[in-house]
């Protein structure tokens, strides 16, 4: 059996990294009582993967994650279980079963949309600013030693107050970063939060 969690990731635990994070998941799921399937091989490990990795320090409320059961189990008895397993900062919002011939998670997101309360609020003029990054060819930026440019992977950006909206494709080897708008647009964020995934349809 195959099951889809959409949970959120608030609080401290956005300060814990992704490996962390899988290992706290693995541990609420065993707490809940529910029979994991492991992998073959010398170091069995249970059979579960993140739709798309959170940055250090970002909250989400769209966290989507597959693992795989042994058995089928009754959904609404698990969701109560895993209710009572969770730690502070996690929320289950969804238990599904999908269907186990899909592909993996992590090669169907095309997209994420994140929204920045942007340190200074409403005396910077982030409407002009996400003008003017939208209306440039090419944002060269360099990660990792390597140089790419950030401008295809920006989808859409605009500003709700002070709250900048940023929709950043997700793809093979090229995935955008909400810290890289920000120093693109010469701007901090105090809060950064994921608030949607986007799938292949």
């Amino acid at each position: 059996m195959r099951l889809r969690l959409t949970f959120t990731k608030t609080d401290s635990l956005k300060y814990i990294g992704h490996l962390d994070l899988h290992r706290t998941l693995e541990r609420t799921l065993r707490r809940a009582g529910l029979p994991l399937a492991y992998s073959q091989g010398f170091n069995p490990q249970p059979k579960m993967n993140l739709a798309e990795a959170l940055p250090l320090g970002i909250t989400s409320e769209c966290e989507v994650m597959d693992v795989w059961l042994e058995t089928h189990i009754d959904l609404e008895q698990a969701k109560k279980d895993l209710d009572r397993a969770t730690p502070p900062g996690m929320q289950i919002l969804s238990l599904n079963e999908v269907d186990e011939r899909l592909p993996p998670l992590q090669t169907q997101v095309v997209a994420a949309e994140y929204r920045v309360t942007v340190s200074g609020g409403v005396t910077v003029d982030l409407a002009s600013r996400a003008r003017e990054l939208l209306s440039q060819d090419s944002i060269m930026r360099e990660r990792r030693g390597k140089h790419y440019d950030l401008r295809p992977l920006i989808e859409s950006l605009s500003v709700e107050e002070n709250i900048l909206v940023m929709k950043l494709s997700a793809r093979d080897g090229a995935t955008g970063r909400p810290d890289e708008v920000l120093k693109a647009l010469g701007v901090e964020g105090e809060q950064v939060h994921r608030s949607n995934l986007f799938f292949v349809p």
